[in-house]
């Protein structure tokens, strides 16, 4: 069995969704993942906005707009009118219950249930299609399987029992649809997961069910080899490990989200990356081998603040970078990289919501430095730290740049460089151009 999960640009219109179905329909066994229809979560996170303000006029008006816009989609996805009445009762029933929110208290059990609403809609209208269509399939509810636990990880011991329930309840069954992000917290409150949202269920899904391979279907053709929105002429990289995969997407890589293919990954299952514009190419398939070249793909994470603690009671002493890393635990502050010397230790991080206090509690340690509107740029590949050659031409690419950290040989597929945000773009096209040979 496949797991094919399709993002809200894929089911963001009527023909969109006429699009996924041409893909889907098949004799193959799959579980079809569907995200909501493209700017309704942002629709239903301003609802929720003006709710907690009291706005409720504003929340209204807003919910109301929303409504049309479904009630639109309706009339151009459906042919026959009983289609057309059933898919506007779906619509009428859920906008019903969210409009009962404006006359209650609003709060967070709320929240989570009013963003729940977009999945909901979105699979019950493409299963609705299916039917007119002819096609057999059956609605997996995601609310009657999937489970965080109080750590907000999935449940995967549940989720498993309960996925095998669910699709063992509709025997002969061959496509199914489930909604993505959505959940069940371990209290059995609606819920949703976070990181990497429908992508990350469908690789918890994948787990579940031990599929064959998981696909996310999006609106561009695979993870390029650079950033294509301020890079020229780059391309789909056919092959990555998994591995290779984390670290592009920890980096910035926006196709994924870095903790979304871990479920996929624990148990060796491809993960492909497909584009449902063009349904033909091939894409980027994630997996235990790696692909051709020893540079795979660049990436780079903006928003960052670097810090340099300059001491001379780091030389030959013990304990001192323990000390150091205490500080940003007690803040429950992430360190992305880490650079040292006898007398310094430089260090990156992408939250500052605490950086006052944290620069309060180093400068006990000496003279601190602070650098803000960083950019960490990553170049991934198949151990391209330890290989004859790569290092040369990475710096000889960037010999116009001005690098303010470097982090070689932490990890086997990965050097990371600090430039300020201004030579980012800079950085990035030198890189494709020396490393590529476009």
């Amino acid at each position: 069995m496949k797991v094919l999960k399709f993002g809200g640009t894929s089911v963001g219109s009527a023909e969109r969704m006429k699009g996924v179905a041409d893909i889907v329909v098949n004799d193959e066994p799959k579980i079809v993942v569907l995200s909501a229809m493209s700017g309704t979560t942002n629709s239903l996170v301003a609802i929720g906005d003006k709710l907690y303000a009291d706005d409720k006029s504003g929340a209204k008006r807003a919910i109301a707009d929303l409504e049309h816009k479904y009630f639109d989609t309706v009339q151009s996805l459906y042919i026959a009118d009983e289609f057309k009445e059933k898919a506007n009762l779906i619509i009428k029933e859920h906008f019903d219950f969210m409009k009962s929110f404006v006359v209650n208290v609003f709060n967070l059990f709320q929240e989570r249930a009013l963003l729940a609403q977009g999945e909901l809609l979105s699979t019950k209208m493409f299963h609705l299609f299916l039917e007119e269509r002819g096609v057999e399939s059956a609605l997996l509810p995601a609310l009657d399987f999937m489970r965080i636990n109080r750590d907000e990880e999935p449940d995967m011991e549940y989720i498993r029992e309960h996925a095998a329930q669910e699709i063992d309840k509709r025997k002969g069954i061959k496509l199914f649809i489930t909604q993505g992000y959505i959940c069940r917290n371990s209290f059995g409150e609606i819920d949703n997961l976070k990181r990497g949202g429908s992508d990350y269920t469908a690789s918890i899904v994948g787990n579940a069910v031990n599929a064959s391979e998981v696909q996310i279907w999006t609106d561009i053709d695979g993870m390029h080899n650079n950033d294509p929105r301020v890079v020229d002429k780059t391309k789909p990289v056919a092959k990555l490990s998994f591995d290779e995969a984390a670290e592009l997407a920890y980096f910035g890589a926006k196709i994924l989200h870095p903790q979304s293919i871990r479920p996929a990954a624990e148990l060796g299952i491809p993960v492909k990356l497909l584009n449902t514009m063009d349904p033909k190419a091939k894409g980027t398939t994630i997996s235990k081998e790696t692909g051709e070249g020893l540079v795979k793909a660049i990436a780079a994470k903006d928003g960052i603040t670097a810090i340099k603690i300059k001491s001379a009671r780091m030389l030959l002493a013990y304990g001192f970078l323990r000390s150091v890393f205490e500080v940003f635990e007690r803040f429950k502050t992430p360190i992305d990289m880490i650079t040292t010397s006898e007398v310094a230790v430089s260090l990156t991080i992408d939250d500052t919501s605490n950086l006052d206090k944290i620069v309060s509690e180093l400068e006990a340690f000496g003279i601190v430095e602070v650098d803000n509107d960083q950019s960490i740029v990553c170049i991934v590949g198949n151990m391209v730290s330890e290989t004859e050659g790569v290092a040369i031409n990475i710096f000889e690419a960037l010999k116009n740049v001005p690098i303010r950290m470097i982090s070689y040989g932490g990890s086997r597929h990965n050097v990371s460089l600090v430039v300020d945000g201004e030579y980012k773009q800079k950085a990035l096209q030198s890189l494709n151009d020396g490393l590529f040979n476009f």
